[in-house]
Parts: structure tokens; C-alpha cells; sequence
């Protein structure tokens, strides 16, 4: 590696970490001073995973997010008390549970996915049109490179 690559891969490599690390922050913040306090990041991630999805199996659920079934029971379980999520039985298939969200979860997660496009509208707007594509090729290739790590 050339010393001017190895000068932007550690400048990449510590902004990556510190990217990473404020938006955790920053979602756990927003999320004790907001009106879903009642609520982790985990459980938000949980929801955002439901998102999207009319009906999802309790067990597909716990592969999506890399939990054990039993803990995605468990998580389940304090977000239906909460009033985010519903289950109910798959009407072909009563041996499973399915998972979606109530109003209080859609609204919970518009907020969320709100925040995670407000970033990616704060990254856009302080680059060329023409590096765009760039930035899409790097995100993509580190994105697929993580998929591949967890399956």
C-alpha cells in the first residue's frame, strides 16, 4: 500500500469507527428525550425490521436481526406490552407467529427512518453530483462485504 493510500485508510478507517459510534449515540439520545422512551435501540431495530413487511414469523424475525429465537420472544413479548408490535397466528400455517407493527410502531420507526435519511441527505449535500456515484459504489461494497460476514 502506497503511503497516501495508507494515510486515507486510516482517515476512512477512524471516521468510519467514529460514524458509527455517533449515530449509536445519537439514536439512544433521541430516543430517552423523545415520546418512545419507553423503547432500547435494539427494540427500535427490531422494529425497523418488522417495517416494511405486512406479516413476519417470529423465528424469520430472529434471523433478520441475529438474535436466538428465545430472545426475539422475549423482545417481542415487552414490545407487545408496549403497543408496538401485534402477533398473531399465520392463518395457513397456525404453527406460526407473526409479527407487525401497530400504529405506534409505524409512527416509532417513520421517525427512525426519518433520522437515517436525514444522514444520508447531510452526506449528499456536501459532495459533487459527480462523486455520488462513487459513494454508492464504496457504501454498496462495504454493505455486501458485511452481509457476508453474518451469513
Amino acid at each position: 500500500m502506497t503511503k497516501e493510500k495508507e494515510y486515507s485508510f486510516e482517515l476512512v478507517n477512524e471516521a468510519l469507527v467514529d460514524v458509527f459510534n455517533n449515530v449509536m449515540w445519537i439514536e439512544e439520545a433521541s430516543l430517552r428525550e423523545s415520546e418512545f422512551n419507553d423503547i432500547t435501540i435494539k427494540d427500535m431495530h427490531i422494529i425497523a425490521a418488522i417495517d416494511g413487511k405486512n406479516d413476519v414469523p417470529a423465528s424469520k424475525l430472529a434471523e433478520i436481526v441475529h438474535v436466538t429465537p428465545s430472545t426475539m420472544t422475549s423482545a417481542i413479548d415487552k414490545l407487545v406490552k408496549k403497543g408496538y408490535v401485534e402477533r398473531h397466528r399465520d392463518e395457513t400455517d397456525r404453527r406460526l407467529v407473526m409479527i407487525k407493527l401497530t400504529h405506534k410502531g409505524r409512527i416509532v420507526n417513520r421517525a427512525h427512518d426519518a433520522f437515517h435519511r436525514g444522514l444520508t441527505h447531510a452526506l449528499f449535500d456536501q459532495v459533487e453530483q459527480k462523486d455520488t456515484g462513487t459513494i454508492q459504489t464504496a457504501v454498496m461494497a462495504l454493505q455486501a462485504y458485511l452481509h457476508q460476514l453474518v451469513e
